[in-house]
C-alpha cells in the first residue's frame, strides 16, 4: 500500500510503500539533478517491495532549500534530513524498531553514508548500498560508518570509480565495491540497472534481514 508523506518538521514529501509482512525498510536518496520519483530509483524500489522490504522515496530538500543551487551539494544537510526521515517511520508507520537501510545515488550516496555513520544508537543503520555515487563526498564521516556497505560503480565511469575506490579504502565497516561491466554513470545500458537492483537486493537481504530475523 503506497502512502505520501510529509516528514516534520520540515514538510519532506516522501511515498512510503510496504508490502504485507515485511522485515526491514529501505530510505532512498537521491542524487542532485533527481528527486523522489527518479525513474531509476523507482525501479529498484518495485524490485526491493517484491523481495519483501518497505520502502520509503523523499525529497531530500524542500522547495524553498531547492531554490539555493548551493543546497543541491549539502550532503551534511541532506543528511539531517534522512535522519529526520528514520525517526518519522519509527514513530508513524510500521516500522518501529525495524532495521532500516539506505540506498544512495550520486550525491545521494554520501548523503547516505553521512547519516550512517551520523547515526545514534536509537537510529541505528542496518546497511548501505551506494549506486554510482559520490561517497568521497561524505569525507571524514567515512570512517565513522559502522553499517555494513556496498558501493555499486559502472565499469565505464572511471572517474567515479576512482572516487569510490578511495572512499572504499576509507571505509572500516563490512563493505563491499561491486563493478558493473559495460555500465556508464547512470546504468541506462540494458539489463545494468536490474544488476544494481540484484545487488542491493542481495545486500539487504543479507545484512537487514539477517538482523531482523535476530
Amino acid at each position: 500500500m503506497e502512502t505520501t508523506l510529509y516528514i516534520p518538521p520540515l514538510g519532506l514529501a516522501g511515498q512510503f510503500e510496504a508490502p504485507a509482512d515485511f522485515a526491514a525498510a529501505v530510505i532512498f536518496a537521491h542524487g542532485t539533478s533527481s528527486g523522489r520519483k527518479s525513474p531509476r530509483n523507482v525501479r529498484v524500489a518495485a524490485r526491493l517491495r517484491e523481495a519483501g522490504f518497505a520502502t520509503l522515496l523523499m525529497d531530500l530538500l524542500t522547495e524553498g532549500e531547492k531554490a539555493d543551487p548551493a543546497n543541491q551539494f549539502d550532503v551534511h544537510r541532506q543528511s539531517e534530513h534522512l535522519l529526520l526521515a528514520v525517526r518519522h517511520l519509527r514513530a508513524t508507520t510500521a516500522v518501529e524498531r525495524k532495521p532500516i537501510g539506505f540506498f544512495g545515488a550520486g550525491s545521494g550516496a554520501a548523503s547516505a553514508l553521512i547519516a550512517a555513520g551520523r547515526a545514534a544508537e536509537h537510529d541505528s543503520i542496518g546497511a548501505v548500498v551506494c549506486r554510482g555515487g559520490r561517497p568521497d563526498l561524505a569525507e571524514e564521516w567515512l570512517n565513522a560508518v559502522a553499517a555494513p556497505t556496498l558501493l555499486v560503480v559502472g565499469g565505464k565511469d572511471a572517474p567515479a570509480l576512482d572516487l569510490n575506490n578511495d572512499a572504499f579504502s576509507r571505509l572500516h565497516c563490512t563493505k563491499a565495491l561491486e563493478v558493473v561491466p559495460g555500465a556508464g554513470r547512470l546504468f541506462e545500458e540494458t539489463g545494468k540497472l536490474d544488476q544494481v537492483a540484484d545487488s542491493a537486493r542481495s545486500w539487504f537481504t543479507t545484512h537487514l534481514l539477517k538482523a531482523a530475523n535476530g
